[in-house]
């Protein structure tokens, strides 16, 4: 499916700021400027607040309880201090202690990884945002759940804004709370698309999507070539032409070659790219896919610029008083030639940049593979919390 075009332009980058040595007190400094601009909570590490009260809490309550137990032992028994029955208490100290270290440790390798990158980003031309709380974005993952952030956002203007960023969100609460994971790359489009979904097959398994979303199977298109092995497109009813239109063999060949671990969600004026691993990290190499990933999309998303919905067309104006037809005709806008919509029809306008009310979001659907699942997980819980009630009730019966 490559065809002679579909090799981008190499992007090139400066990458030394992630991996040269760093001054330990310009990580502070800098640390200390931060927490200034942004408040000292919102940049302090959860993984090692949790991390220091689980080793305080549990770990060195249960060593401070067999401390106390062998001493009151001793004392009731008057006899000498049971020095054996010390030792679990004390390896239950210790392993606080190392708790603490290693929490203390992540602690510093998250200021320095700010500095890193805010450093990266300047010598990009790129802006660095260290902390977003609930970002404003219209894609899937930014309305799930809650205590939603976008974390270590690097975001560069030209030749059109593109944001990279670390996201989390968080579903359920007391034990059954989960955090969710993912990195992000957003593209600002020239002007809104249908909301378009490339499922990403790669990333799937037992047959569920990685997304946090079910799309009705009915607005599935199947694309020529490969492309049908590698993503599962999703488009609104009654959008299969214009999904055509936009995902020509060139573009498809973009994604094949350079996306095909990609989830992508086209909304509104914009294009996500999601993955579950970090995308704003110090790895070099993650940069240099993500790069050659951006550059390679970058050069096609004019084109998409120009697609109108001409479900918004109206009828043309009358002409002005003393107009020939032919005046008037030749001042009717004429779409691009590879333009699916009839603008050169003298009884329409161009439509203006938008999309239809039908065309906007996707419908949701049901997976009976998601319902195997829960079930499953149910019957789990109940074995485990009522399983000996349930067995009672089986032998009585």
């Amino acid at each position: 499916m490559t065809t002679p075009d579909a090799t981008p332009r190499a992007m090139s980058f400066d990458a030394r700021a992630l991996t040269e040595p760093v001054d330990k007190g310009e990580v502070a400094r800098f640390d200390r400027e931060l927490k200034a601009r942004f408040g000292s909570a919102r940049l302090t590490d959860v993984a090692t607040v949790i991390l220091i009260v689980f080793a305080l809490v549990f770990v060195g309550g249960a060593g401070l309880t067999g401390l106390a137990g062998a001493i009151a032992s001793s004392v009731v028994e008057g006899g000498a201090f049971a020095w054996p029955a010390l030792i679990l208490p004390m390896l239950f100290m210790l392993t606080v202690a190392a708790l603490i270290v290693l929490a203390l440790v992540n602690g510093h390798k998250g200021k320095e990884t700010r500095y890193r990158l805010a450093r990266f980003a300047r010598a990009n031309a790129m802006s660095f945002i260290p902390v977003l709380a609930d970002p404003k974005l219209p894609g899937l993952l930014f309305h799930q759940g809650h205590s939603r952030m976008a974390l270590n956002l690097l975001r560069g203007e030209q030749p059109r804004f593109v944001e990279f960023g670390n996201y989390r969100y968080t579903t359920g609460s007391g034990k059954n709370k989960s955090t969710h994971t993912w990195g992000y790359v957003a593209i600002h489009l020239d002007a809104p698309l249908p909301h378009i979904v490339l499922d990403a097959l790669s990333n799937n398994a037992l047959g569920l999507s990685n997304l946090p979303a079910t799309f009705d199977k009915e607005q599935r298109l199947s694309l020529e070539g490969d492309f049908d092995r590698h993503f599962a497109l999703y488009c609104p009813e009654g959008y299969e032409r214009d999904a055509l239109y936009l995902f020509t063999p060139d573009i498809m060949a973009r994604f094949l070659d350079n996306a095909a671990q990609l989830d992508v969600e086209i909304v509104d004026d914009w294009m996500f790219l999601y993955t579950r691993r970090p995308v704003s990290t110090t790895d070099p190499g993650t940069w240099a896919w993500l790069f050659s990933v951006v550059s390679a999309l970058m050069d096609k998303l004019a084109q998409w610029g120009r697609w109108r919905d001409e479900r918004l067309g109206a009828p043309a104006l009358a002409p002005a008083p003393g107009t020939t037809p032919a005046q008037f005709a030749a001042a009717q806008p004429v779409a691009p030639a590879a333009s699916p919509l009839p603008f050169g029809n003298p009884a329409f306008v161009r439509p203006p940049k938008g999309v239809a009310a039908e065309g906007r979001r996707l419908k949701r659907g049901f997976s009976w593979a998601t319902l195997v699942v829960i079930v499953v997980a149910l019957v789990f819980f109940l074995m485990q919390n009522f399983g000996h009630m349930i067995l009672g009730f089986l032998v009585a019966r």
